[in-house]
């Protein structure tokens, strides 16, 4: 037995697969939940009472399943762990992108399936322990409301956990009530500016030249943590430290997420791959030439 109580939501429409699946769970001492649909699965996670877990297989009869995956990390963080038969690259970093947190190619052993829960499930109590640290010190520099809390159950004997906060993120001393302190690129306070870029942990907007971006949870954490200190590269492993915590899944989900915020960004050259290294917000007062390839002076303006 390995579970606090924890729920499992099983999103699996083959009948054989999901009998296993949740025969197997509460055997580990998993309270769970099954649906065979995405309209059922988002029915659950959006409800009164989220699952602490999510396993989705993506062939679901009424909706593609990484179109599930991108509308449940809409919902709130609730882990979700892609349990399917595709195996692609293409189709592992599609769902990732849209905000999987796992994937595991069927067949697979049943302890796999187990040790990914616990790890998806730890990440996410490491996340919440920030976000608790972060209100509590919000509260004693009298800045109400703290970290804004997601839709989604206690993890791991945690709190109900916010929305992923920023790695590093953290208030400034002496802030007045209800004030976002301001900070220049690179600050401390809850309000980084970068030339036209604009990253509020508080409220977890990013905003590019007076312009709201739509982007997720996990992107957010990723921008803020190199919009902490614009210039500085940061390592790979680094980055996997302050925003995935322990991770034991491909390297390449970092690609995919430096790649879809590029996208979003409508600006590649502001995050600049240092070869061998890691990544970096670009300067936006460098000279032309900073992103490897792109001419763009000037950076942000």
């Amino acid at each position: 037995m390995e579970s606090d109580e924890a729920v499992v939501l099983v999103v699996e429409d083959d009948e054989a697969v999901g009998t296993q699946l949740v025969r197997g769970l509460v055997r580990a001492g998993y309270a769970t939940r099954r649906v065979t649909t995405a309209t059922a699965a988002l029915s659950a996670v959006g409800g009164d009472e989220p699952p602490d877990v999510v396993l989705l297989d993506l062939g679901l009869p009424d909706l593609d399943g990484t179109e599930v995956c991108r509308r449940i990390r809409e919902l709130g963080d609730i882990p979700v762990i892609v349990v399917t038969a595709r195996a692609d690259e293409s189709d592992r970093v599609e769902a990732l992108d849209l905000g999987g947190d796992d994937y595991l190619v069927k067949p697979f052993g049943f302890e796999e399936l187990l040790a990914r829960i616990r790890a998806v499930r730890r990440r996410f109590a490491r996340v919440a322990a920030l976000a608790d640290a972060a209100r509590a010190a919000d509260a004693a520099n009298g800045r109400p409301g703290g970290v804004p809390v997601a839709r989604t159950r206690a993890v791991a004997g945690a709190p109900a956990a916010a929305a992923r906060p920023a790695a590093g993120a953290r208030p400034a001393a002496g802030a007045g009530a209800g004030t976002a302190p301001e900070a220049e690129a690179g600050g401390v306070g809850d309000l980084v500016r970068h030339g036209g870029l604009v990253v509020d942990r508080r409220t977890r907007r990013i905003e590019l030249d007076g312009q709201r971006l739509a982007i997720t949870a996990r992107e957010f954490d990723l921008l803020a943590f190199l919009a902490a200190d614009p210039g500085r590269v940061r390592t790979r492993r680094e980055i996997f430290q302050a925003v995935w915590g322990p991770w034991f899944g491909s390297t390449k989900v970092l690609d995919v997420h430096v790649g879809s915020l590029r996208r979003k960004l409508g600006r590649p050259e502001l995050i600049e791959t240092v070869y061998g290294v890691g990544f970096r917000l670009a300067d936006p007062v460098a000279e032309p030439g900073l992103a490897r390839g792109q001419g763009r002076a000037g950076g942000l303006r």
